[in-house]
């Protein structure tokens, strides 16, 4: 399978483009109304004394109505039905995912200037506040040129640091999570680049590779399986891969994964699995929603036990 070339894709999107610029959108309101909300939404709610990321998108669903997805500090993107907007101030609600309790999300805004500023009741009826922006576009105008690589297993696990109580060891130059505990993350932040990286799981286990700190490349048992975006191969939740290239649990496996703004390609074990696809925002268990910034690379360790070994990333210059 090729990818198309970085020129051909651009060109692509901006047809794409001029063809949404030219449709008809309309709100309960008005168009105009519509289009201050629509959009791409970095969210930040102020939860128990953290701030926790969270990720908003509004579209039109036909002529007269709003629908979006949403994404939590936790889970995978959920599907909006219906987001209400008259005069500046925005509802939604969305169903608990993994969460314990049966009551909905409920969602309120108000429009201020690019910012939206609002408060959330979750599925226990504790109220919180949060805050979001528009999220950036990260369009490459330019082929990235790519620097010096960087082997990021050293001696001792030098280079990252836990988000806990650190389970993670170095042996053999193979860094082990024995069992469930805590994530790992770089010292060091990247922004476009290209990751290559082997892992090994035992049976039913569970992890994740997070480009930037913020997009979850699942890492999962999936030997067998159709392909979902919640499976190995997956940016969990939002992508799923052309098809299954997972090996049995116990077998060594490899990504290389290729990232430029919001756009992702996918090798697992020689297969591309996806090819230079947009990332709409960021998955759950995200360290921030600041998609604007560098971020690391965050290993997923409170999952299950996995082996990673042989990582190394080429950041662009």
């Amino acid at each position: 399978m090729m990818c198309i070339g970085f020129a051909q894709f651009r060109n692509r999107c901006a047809a794409v483009a001029l063809a949404l610029l030219g449709s008809t959108i309309v709100s309960h309101a008005t168009p105009m109304a519509a289009q201050a909300i629509e959009g791409r939404w970095d969210m930040t709610v102020q939860f128990e004394g953290k701030l926790l990321p969270s990720w908003l998108e509004v579209m039109h669903s036909g002529s007269h109505r709003l629908v979006g997805s949403f994404v939590g500090f936790g889970g995978s993107a959920r599907p909006v039905s219906k987001v209400e907007f008259t005069d500046g101030r925005m509802r939604f609600t969305v169903p608990p995912q993994w969460e314990a309790g049966d009551r909905d999300f409920v969602f309120e805004a108000q429009l201020q200037g690019d910012s939206l500023v609002g408060t959330m009741i979750n599925e226990e009826g504790k109220q919180y506040n949060w805050t979001a922006h528009r999220a950036p576009d990260l369009v490459r105008t330019k082929a990235p040129v790519w620097g010096t690589p960087i082997k990021l297993i050293a001696p001792g696990g030098k280079g990252w640091h836990a988000m806990g109580a650190n389970q993670w060891k170095v042996e053999n130059g193979i860094l082990i999570n024995p069992a469930s505990g805590s994530n790992l993350v770089t010292d060091q932040t990247f922004t476009d680049f290209k990751l290559h990286i082997e892992f090994r799981y035992p049976a039913g286990s569970n992890s994740g590779v997070y480009l930037r700190g913020r997009y979850e490349i699942q890492v999962e048992d999936s030997y067998g399986k159709q392909p979902q975006k919640d499976l190995l191969g997956a940016v969990y939740g939002f992508i799923k891969p052309s098809e299954n290239a997972a090996k049995k649990a116990g077998e060594w496996q490899s990504y290389d994964i290729t990232l430029v703004g919001r756009f992702v390609t996918i090798v697992a074990n020689g297969k591309t699995i996806v090819c230079n696809q947009e990332i709409p925002g960021i998955t759950g268990g995200a360290l921030d929603s600041n998609e604007g910034a560098a971020g690391p690379i965050m290993l997923q360790g409170d999952h299950g036990a996995v082996e990673y070994r042989n990582m190394v990333i080429t950041p662009a210059k």
